[in-house]
């Protein structure tokens, strides 16, 4: 585990000690798509396809965890060419859309790369992300969460999804890790 020092850098302030301890083990971040990576906002266009809107503070934290050899994946429940277009941008490694049990999904995602759920952190931010929640060893619900994801999940972030809370999950797993101090002085 990292000293304290290393959230001096951090975007996610000082998370309680026990969100901390679960982050140093992860190494898979799992998240869900609309309102976590999104302001959850669907917008469709003249031919009927998706227009999302991504943060690019979450791109540039999901490409430091990458860096990382910490594993990505999105799981979403609906289906979306702008999220495939996004998840093929930042270069995720596991894309699972219509995915109706997320929680079944985690437990497959973790018997395809051989790790425990324990060792993989979920962000979500409905009601359909509880299972998951119940399943990672860290549990993150987006600052505008369902009551119940909020109540439910080990964590909650500062900013809202779509809003930066990628990047303050992100920041904090690398600054349990003890390497975040070191990637953000190599942009100094």
């Amino acid at each position: 585990m990292s000293d304290s020092s290393a959230f001096d850098y951090a975007y996610c302030g000082r998370p309680p000690q026990a969100a901390v301890d679960r982050a140093a083990a992860i190494q898979w971040l799992v998240m869900d798509a609309d309102g976590v990576l999104t302001d959850g906002t669907i917008a469709t266009g003249p031919e009927g396809e998706d227009r999302k809107s991504f943060h690019v503070h979450d791109g540039k934290a999901l490409a430091m965890l990458r860096r990382a050899d910490i594993g990505l994946a999105i799981v979403s429940a609906r289906g979306s060419a702008a999220l495939a277009a996004r998840a093929g941008e930042l270069s995720i490694h596991e894309l699972r859309q219509h995915v109706d049990d997320k929680a079944r999904e985690l437990d497959r995602l973790a018997a395809a790369y051989d790790i425990a759920t324990e060792a993989m952190a979920y962000v979500g931010d409905d009601i359909v992300d509880i299972g998951a929640f119940n399943r990672a060893g860290l549990s993150v619900a987006v600052a505008d969460a369902h009551p119940r994801c909020l109540a439910t999940s080990h964590w909650v972030t500062s900013y809202a999804g779509g809003r930066g809370a990628v990047r303050e999950v992100c920041e904090l797993i690398l600054a349990a890790r003890g390497e975040l101090a070191s990637i953000l002085k190599r942009h100094e």
